[in-house]
């Protein structure tokens, strides 16, 4: 890779200053003792022990991870299934219609999804709360699994799965020995940006969510039309944190089997 010039490199940490600023403007104050953002009086770790102490909170924050948890696993699942039932279409029009599909739901608008979903939960009569929050965060999240699993299954040699069909392996060690080892950084890919889709969500959730159950975006949302405390400083602070740990965890991964991030190509 040809190394970056001078002007180049100025560019790209002005990009990122200008991105983690606000992140970092945020965590600054989530030590600070005053009450407010408007100056920093001292050094104080009382808005990370009332995180810690707001019972409400906590409540929130769990719903919102085993949510993400559990939306990343189903619509893993499905998603994985999905891609590997596009790719063996074996007609080739019906195979672009699909995707063409799955295109659509990936740059629909959430209000247009939030919406959409609210409509028809109304209409079956499912009632708003934990499931219909679930079955929407699974529902568009399984087009990005999709699209991070595509690429490693189109990569993948078919002589594999004929050669292993040789050998004598039934459908299901084909799936489990050979297509799904082969795919694994996709699928983890898919799962991590699935999970964080599901995390930061606001729009869909907003329509779904009803009443007496909330996630911690729609939490944020309801707190700053009242004036957001340091302790929600704190508590981003805190996300970030073992946000970062996953991203470095999937790096890691990443390494570990000799793949590229995000691609499942050559290494970097």
């Amino acid at each position: 890779m040809a190394k970056l010039s001078k002007s180049a490199k100025i560019y790209l940490i002005l990009v990122f200053a200008v991105l983690y600023a606000p992140i970092f403007y945020l965590i600054f104050y989530s030590f600070n003792s005053g009450g407010t953002m408007a100056s920093f009086e001292g050094f104080t770790w009382e808005h990370y022990g009332a995180v810690f102490n707001d019972t409400r909170l906590l409540i929130i924050l769990m719903n919102t991870v085993i949510i993400a948890l559990l939306s990343s696993l189903f619509s893993t699942a499905i998603g994985v299934l999905g891609a590997i039932g596009i790719v063996f279409l074996r007609n080739r029009k019906t195979r672009n219609t699909v995707l063409s599909l799955n295109t659509i739901l990936i740059v629909s608008p959430d209000v247009i999804i939030g919406a959409s979903f609210l409509i028809l939960f109304t209409l079956i009569g499912v009632k708003l709360g934990f499931a219909s929050v679930l079955i929407s965060h699974i529902a568009f999240s399984i087009p990005i699994v999709v699209i991070m699993v595509l690429p490693k299954l189109q990569e993948m040699s078919t002589s594999l799965i004929d050669a292993a069909t040789d050998l004598g392996a039934s459908k299901r060690d084909i799936l489990t020995r050979v297509i799904i080892p082969y795919i694994k950084p996709g699928i983890f890919a898919g799962f991590f940006l699935a999970l964080t889709y599901s995390l930061d969500d606001f729009a869909v959730t907003f329509f779904v969510t009803g009443n007496g159950f909330s996630t911690l975006s729609i939490e944020i949302y309801s707190m700053a039309r009242a004036g957001i405390t340091l302790t929600i400083n704190a508590l981003s602070a805190l996300i970030f944190v073992v946000t970062l740990g996953l991203v470095l965890g999937y790096y890691f991964f990443n390494q570990r089997t000799g793949q590229s991030p995000g691609t499942g190509g050559a290494k970097l």
